[in-house]
């Protein structure tokens, strides 16, 4: 039984691969206009489907968001009871429709046609209403579904959760969008934290271990027992960083009358320093490093 299941989730999986390589040798001049178009906007691009497609609509959305294309998900239905009044003329509605004849779609196609908003549609099955309401009209077609009924979207979800994802990166790419950028969208979670930068989490002002050179070590050791930083900068009368001294040089210089020398004999010279403004993750490299 157990080698059955895998057998059939493997099938499935084959089904969608296969599905996804057609969508990719499909991709033409159509797929490059809408992701000019949807460059080119002032506004937010207005995401909607219904059923299956529409919750690929919402994780598109979501998505577009997150990487420097502000987007927002409208239900098709909702849409057709007061929110197209959140759609305006600098907007760009992307919709998502296997089928190509969703009946709640009708109201918000022409409410785009009426009022000349730019329009793509993702469809399973174009015609020509869709090509002649839309401004793009990006087909996926001979896509075999993974269900073995031909019914429940499957091969065909995939494929258009793929292509939004296609559209969202192509954006993204375009738009030359950086991590520091994407950070600012994701300060929370793991994803913030391997994007936080150096000034995020590093320690300022008095807060920092810090002596003045030619300090006997006596006056040293005493300061940095007091900051618990297990570590002391040694600074010039100028405040210029010009030395550290660690727990390890304690230590390789403890036989060595310790307490008799200064700050400038025991610390190491020119110590390594990186900029606030650099991904703490990187700082953690180099720290590793050397």
């Amino acid at each position: 039984m157990t080698q059955q299941i895998i057998k059939i989730a493997k099938k499935v999986i084959n089904t969608e691969i296969k599905g996804l390589e057609t969508l990719s040798k499909k991709l033409d001049k159509n797929f490059a206009k809408a992701v000019n178009i949807l460059k080119k906007t002032n506004g937010k691009i207005v995401v909607t489907g219904v059923g299956k497609s529409g919750i690929i609509a919402k994780k598109i959305a979501s998505t577009l968001s997150s990487t420097g294309s502000p987007s927002q998900f409208i239900h098709s239905t909702e849409a057709s009871h007061g929110d197209l009044g959140m759609i305006n003329n600098k907007d760009v509605v992307l919709a998502f429709t296997f089928s190509g004849k969703t009946i709640e779609l009708n109201d918000i196609f022409l409410y785009s046609k009426e009022r000349k908003i730019p329009l793509i549609i993702i469809t399973g099955k174009s015609n020509s209403k869709l090509e002649n309401i839309s401004t793009v009209c990006i087909e996926i077609s001979n896509l075999k579904e993974a269900c073995p009924l031909n019914l429940a979207p499957t091969t065909s979800t995939t494929a258009m959760l793929a292509l939004g994802d296609a559209i969202a990166i192509s954006l993204m790419k375009s738009k030359k969008f950086t991590k520091k950028k994407f950070y600012s969208f994701h300060p929370g979670g793991q994803l913030g934290k391997k994007l936080l930068l150096v000034k995020n989490v590093m320690h300022s002002g008095k807060k920092l271990p810090l002596i003045n050179e030619n300090v006997l070590m006596t006056t040293a050791i005493i300061k940095m027992t007091k900051k618990r930083f297990g570590c002391l900068g040694v600074i010039s009368k100028n405040n210029n960083l010009i030395g550290i001294i660690t727990d390890g040089d304690l230590r390789r210089h403890m036989g060595d009358s310790i307490l008799e020398k200064k700050t400038s004999y025991i610390m190491t010279k020119k110590p390594k320093t990186v900029g606030e403004n650099i991904f703490a993750i990187e700082a953690l490299n180099i720290m590793k490093k050397n």
